[in-house]
């Protein structure tokens, strides 16, 4: 029964963390979303926070619960979620997406849903790439 209550499989999805430099020239750190498959996603609802323990403290921190939503994102194509801040990065930082898409072409959209979730410190210089769908240096969850 447990196993009927799962949606389908999520793939080719992915949130990327990205370095990039604003008008200034100062280096800020924007969040995608990313539909690496053949398909069509719609109705993309997106849901990010952050959590976890000041490590000098021991204090527990959590973030605001922040909203977003896309009507579209065409095949091999990225989108801005939002802006992240460093200072965060020393927590979990989640991110929940939810789409409908129709990989059967059959005109029953299906929702998909799946959380990616950052891990304390993974955001960093040494783990960045380079990620192709945008042409700069960044860590992806797909």
């Amino acid at each position: 029964m447990r196993k009927d209550l799962k949606g389908p499989k999520v793939e080719n999805i992915g949130v990327a963390v990205v370095e990039q430099f604003n008008e200034d020239g100062e280096k800020i750190y924007n969040v995608y979303l990313l539909n690496l498959s053949k398909e069509i996603i719609e109705g993309i609802m997106i849901t990010s926070k952050g959590y976890g323990q000041n490590i000098k403290t021991g204090e527990k921190i959590k973030t605001s619960t922040l909203r977003h939503s896309l009507e579209v994102l065409l095949p091999n194509e990225a989108a801005k979620i939002e802006p992240i801040m460093e200072d965060v990065f020393g927590i979990a930082n989640e991110f929940w997406i939810s789409y409908w898409s129709d990989p059967e072409e059959t005109g029953q959209l299906v929702m998909y849903d799946k959380k990616f979730i950052f891990v304390p410190e993974s955001i960093s210089p040494e783990n960045m790439k380079l990620i192709p769908i945008l042409g700069e240096k960044g860590v992806m969850i797909i």
